[in-house]
């Protein structure tokens, strides 16, 4: 299988996917949720008008889903006189959930959310680096997982624009896990050529890279299918709280399977074809 003919082909899809990503947050940024703007969350039962209650209080509501609403930050005052007013509309009122979350702790949760990823790395670069022997193979898994982690952020800035999908703590949790998915898909890969450049020494790199991939992407094939299946269940069919958790994490197992092959690998005989010159 000589699938790294289609090298120009996977630069410019993945050219493509960028582009779209880059334009979208320039265009429409993102939807943050109080995780990362602050704000406060409520959840009740209850018959009464919400939006009408919200506006008599002088409430601004940021989000209104079924009966969890978001709002700005307020305080006990506040909070009492709209509770008497839900109250007065509807005896039954009943509150099931009250958070509230400052912006200090959003821009913190930013904060190591990105040194995170810093730390992770360097700290990848260093270890594949060292174990190859090699740092190209450390920068190529790097610049695959940050192509993953650009597209998956650049997919939530479209997905908020006309769906409402949020930037929250699960989304930051995805964005991790799917550095990590990315990044074992292309160890696996990487692995496989070093094994074969070991018995065929002489073997140039590009044919070592089509073999390799000849044998290991049915099993990826068929280990990423397995969780995909089950994250489009959860998309399809799991509640309101989990469902763009789900869909960022589909999003990440799809680009990460894709970039192992299209993008590392690629990359790698990019190193090794200017070493010769």
């Amino acid at each position: 299988m000589n699938i790294m003919k289609f090298r120009p082909l996977f630069f410019v899809i993945s050219c493509s996917l960028l582009l779209i990503s880059s334009f979208s947050i320039w265009k429409w940024g993102f939807k943050q949720s109080i995780d990362f703007s602050g704000g406060t969350v409520w959840e009740f039962q209850t018959t009464a008008d919400i939006q009408k209650t919200f506006l008599e209080n002088n409430v601004d509501i940021i989000s209104l889903n079924n009966q969890t609403v978001k709002f700005k930050s307020i305080n006990q005052e506040e909070k009492l006189m709209l509770e008497s007013s839900f109250k007065k509309a509807d005896p039954n009122f009943q509150e099931l959930r009250f958070e509230t979350l400052g912006p200090s702790l959003g821009k913190e949760l930013m904060q190591k959310t990105v040194a995170a990823i810093i730390l992770s790395s360097l700290f990848l670069l260093l270890f594949i680096g060292s174990k190859f022997k090699d740092f190209s193979f450390g920068a190529s898994a790097i610049l695959a997982m940050f192509h993953d982690a650009f597209i998956l952020i650049g997919a939530f800035s479209i997905l908020g624009h006309f769906f409402g999908a949020e930037l929250d703590a699960l989304f930051v949790t995805a964005l991790l896990t799917t550095l990590s998915a990315s990044t074992h898909d292309t160890i696996v890969t990487f692995d496989r050529i070093r094994e074969l450049k070991r018995k065929n020494i002489k073997v140039e790199w590009l044919p070592l890279a089509n073999q390799a991939v000849s044998e290991v992407i049915v099993r990826s094939i068929n280990n990423s299918m397995t969780i995909i299946f089950m994250l489009l269940a959860l998309v399809a069919l799991g509640g309101e709280t989990t469902r763009w958790f789900a869909t960022a994490l589909l999003i990440g197992v799809v680009s990460g399977t894709y970039s192992s092959v299209a993008v590392a690998i690629p990359l790698v005989l990019f190193w090794k074809g200017r070493k010769k010159h």
